[in-house]
């Protein structure tokens, strides 16, 4: 898979139509799913998220999320928008199981995680990658080493590492700062030190929370051309937004307002 240079990305005119890569798709099944959840075909066929109105309540009596039912299917595109506070960023924080539901449920390549134990729980984190709108890199390692950390948490090898993390901070153009520190870089070069960390694993799900939010619009297009070229490698992608200018890019766009989906539409195919 070859990606233009960030800097020189061009804005597409059209989406791509998914390769739905079954190795890809099929990661998460083989991690999180016990064997004979595996044999049961309701569940091998399970959309990636599944949401049964779900609610979240912050303490003090906030409601992040109100009795929101909805499925993101295997190689979807999924948009959520909405402005501030009304329930996206709840959203994502429910999926990594760092919120749980004070009604309804959750469920992950058919799996309910609000009944996982909590030992499994870094497990299934370290099969959803996540891109932030803050970029939470770890400001005393270089770029190199903020990659390579993702993997070395699940047990890489040093040989894979020293393979996996040049060739993804090749693919989003990163290849000569290796080995800059977070500070030394631009907004745009941080958020695609944040996409790789994220997709280093090739995970089958990909949560982005306004990855978008901090950058100017040519650094936005840019981030958003490489989240288009990791969906068609087969990723399941996720992104909360409050900017409508990507709309396009999305299969299906899902709106939020006080915590509650207001509005669904899908995007026709080109």
């Amino acid at each position: 898979m070859e990606i233009a240079h960030p800097n020189f990305a061009p804005k597409p005119t059209s989406r791509p139509t998914p390769v739905k890569n079954p190795l890809l798709v099929g990661a998460i099944d083989e991690i999180i799913m016990p064997r004979d959840a595996r044999r049961d075909p309701a569940r091998a066929h399970a959309p990636v998220v599944k949401l049964r109105d779900a609610t979240v309540v912050y303490p003090g009596g906030n409601v992040g999320l109100d009795g929101v039912s909805l499925e993101v299917e295997r190689g979807e595109f999924a948009f959520l928008v909405g402005a501030t506070g009304c329930g996206k960023s709840t959203f994502i924080r429910l999926l990594m199981r760092e919120v749980e539901t004070a009604r309804g449920e959750v469920l992950v390549a058919g799996r309910d995680i609000g009944k996982m134990p909590r030992k499994r729980v870094p497990k299934l984190r370290r099969n959803i990658g996540v891109v932030f709108q803050d970029f939470k890199l770890l400001p005393n390692r270089t770029v190199y080493d903020n990659v390579a950390y993702s993997l070395q948490v699940i047990g890489e090898s040093r040989s894979s590492i020293r393979g996996k993390v040049p060739e993804i901070l090749r693919l989003v153009g990163l290849s000569t700062k290796l080995h800059d520190y977070p500070d030394e870089l631009s907004g745009g070069e941080q958020q695609r030190v944040s996409l790789a960390r994220a997709f280093v694993n090739h995970p089958p799900l990909l949560l982005a929370d306004e990855p978008t939010g901090n950058l100017d619009s040519a650094n936005g297009e840019a981030v958003m051309s490489l989240l288009r070229e990791l969906h068609a490698a087969g990723s399941t992608i996720c992104m909360v937004t409050h900017d409508p200018r990507y709309a396009d890019f999305a299969d299906r766009t899902i709106r939020l307002f006080d915590g509650r989906i207001v509005e669904e539409s899908v995007e026709a195919k080109h």
